[in-house]
């Protein structure tokens, strides 16, 4: 376990990968590895982008890599992919995209199937992100499925999240419905040369103007930046290093008014509560599974013989001696 402890420090990116994968599987060996690893964690700038399906959250991602890579920083890259129906795996198409980075050693991108998790973030999200922080990539970029409203989640593992709107597709209502007002700190404008662009800017920021100043923590309004069409490099450049300096400049923001330890506690209650959750719920899942008393009590409730109340607390009181 040490050796994989030992080899995960140097980059070594094929045990990292084999970890995460057991880590998706649930495997007790892969939570064993990962109490080794997590005193080791919490140096890396982890980003969160999300937005809606279609906004080129993978193609503002692929440029950002290339843009910090020149900055001479390290990166990894969580892409968090809708769930295959054939295999229950990730479809893969963010690494596709990326792949012009595959032979960069200072670069790591691996897709986590989300499998039906809520929010659009897979479960070992979260783990994914310590595994490649001790791996010593300075930049961990995760890449929601962008799945609406519950995309929110993404503020439990971030410490700068980036919302990326596209003009003609509603965005700013949706912008509204998801929350996502409330956990931007950086809005991006992609593909700013279709028409509406200058509309939903001046949208962003009528909102903004209506928000109390307690949304803006120390004072940092989110900057509402245009990108360029992908398919004119030098202006798209120009939009990705803009954003990147953003990005770092955000971070030194939350450093300098100790806002850093506030988005980690945070982070850190969402870890304890997945833990328990793993530690507790599942093996009472799986055991109601295996002895057939979870399909007996759906069949109970749909024909409505009992509650689900009086069901929760029966099989607490069974498993984990709770009192009513």
């Amino acid at each position: 376990m040490m050796e994989k402890v030992r080899k995960i420090k140097s980059g070594d990116v094929r045990t990292a990968s084999r970890l995460i994968r057991n880590l998706e599987d649930g495997m007790d060996e892969a939570r064993a590895t990962m109490k080794h690893l997590f005193p080791l964690t919490g140096h890396s700038h982890v980003i969160g982008i999300t937005g809606s399906p279609g906004a080129g959250k993978s193609t503002l991602v692929d440029g950002l890599v290339e843009s910090f890579r020149k900055k001479e920083k390290t990166v990894g890259v969580l892409a968090v992919d809708p769930t295959s129906p054939f295999t229950g795996g990730a479809i893969l198409g963010d690494r596709i995209r990326m792949q012009r980075h595959a032979e960069d050693p200072g670069v790591f991108v691996r897709s986590l199937a989300t499998r039906g998790a809520l929010g659009g973030l897979a479960k070992a999200v979260g783990d994914a992100i310590h595994i490649m922080d001790v791996m010593g990539k300075d930049i961990v970029i995760v890449e929601t499925v962008g799945t609406g409203q519950q995309e929110v989640e993404i503020i439990n593992h971030s410490h700068t999240v980036i919302v990326v709107l596209i003009p003609g597709m509603g965005d700013e209502i949706q912008a509204i419905k998801a929350g996502i007002l409330e956990i931007a700190d950086l809005f991006v404008i992609n593909k700013a040369d279709r028409e509406g662009s200058s509309k939903l800017r001046r949208e962003l920021m009528a909102m903004l103007d209506m928000a109390p100043a307690s949304a803006f923590p120390a004072g940092w309004r989110p900057p509402i930046l245009k990108c360029e069409n992908a398919f004119e490099p030098v202006g798209f450049v120009k939009s990705l290093e803009e954003m990147s300096q953003t990005i770092e400049d955000h971070y030194q923001h939350l450093v300098k008014h100790d806002l850093l330890g506030s988005r980690m506690h945070r982070k850190a209650a969402v870890e304890l509560n997945e833990a328990i959750r793993c530690a507790v719920l599942e093996p009472v899942l799986d055991a109601l599974v295996a002895n057939g008393d979870l399909e007996r009590m759906v069949g109970q409730l749909l024909k409505k013989e009992t509650d689900p109340y009086t069901l929760a607390e029966e099989i607490a009181q069974r498993y984990l001696k709770a009192r009513p």
